[in-house]
């Protein structure tokens, strides 16, 4: 038996729900866009609405600011970001030319889906590598780009630690 509510209380539900999709995008806005926040305290919405875009290029020898370093590290903003949730073949230096030669098409793919649309950077809860490098998973309409990476055999799921790519 279904339960009638009247039209006052539907209107303060839909006025509640409405209250709460604001601060879920608030949060959203305010995690993806903000890389300097610590991570613990970043919040993820479970679909970050993507807003993020830049013209990527690969990176050179002058300033960094929107450029593709390899298949899961690239520059945002001036800010270096590794994609937490995978591990690419390495490009400096491979350790053997099928390593060069995947890291090359990781790095390229990498390139084409950052400026393949609005996408969201988001904190995976730890804020940076010992390299300075900020960890965060980056996704497009909630879906990891890294995830994709890995289901074109270009990249691996990070499980902690790097593994060889050479046979």
């Amino acid at each position: 038996m279904t339960q009638r509510i009247g039209w006052r209380e539907g209107v303060k539900n839909i006025g509640v729900a409405m209250l709460v999709a604001i601060v879920v995008e608030a949060a959203s806005a305010r995690s993806g866009v903000d890389l300097g926040i610590p991570a613990s305290t970043a919040t993820a919405s479970p679909l970050p609405l993507d807003r993020l875009s830049a013209q990527f290029s690969f990176c050179g020898k002058s300033r960094r600011v929107n450029c593709v370093v390899d298949g899961d590290t690239f520059w945002f903003h001036a800010k270096k970001i590794r994609i937490a949730d995978i591990d690419a073949p390495e490009l400096s230096p491979p350790r053997c030319e099928i390593e060069r030669a995947k890291g090359e098409a990781a790095k390229r793919r990498l390139l084409t889906l950052l400026n393949g649309g609005k996408f969201s950077i988001v904190s995976d809860g730890r804020d940076e590598d010992r390299y300075g490098r900020k960890l965060r998973i980056v996704t497009r309409n909630g879906r990891s780009i890294g995830a994709l990476l890995v289901e074109e055999n270009l990249a691996r799921r990070w499980d902690g630690g790097r593994r060889p790519w050479c046979n």
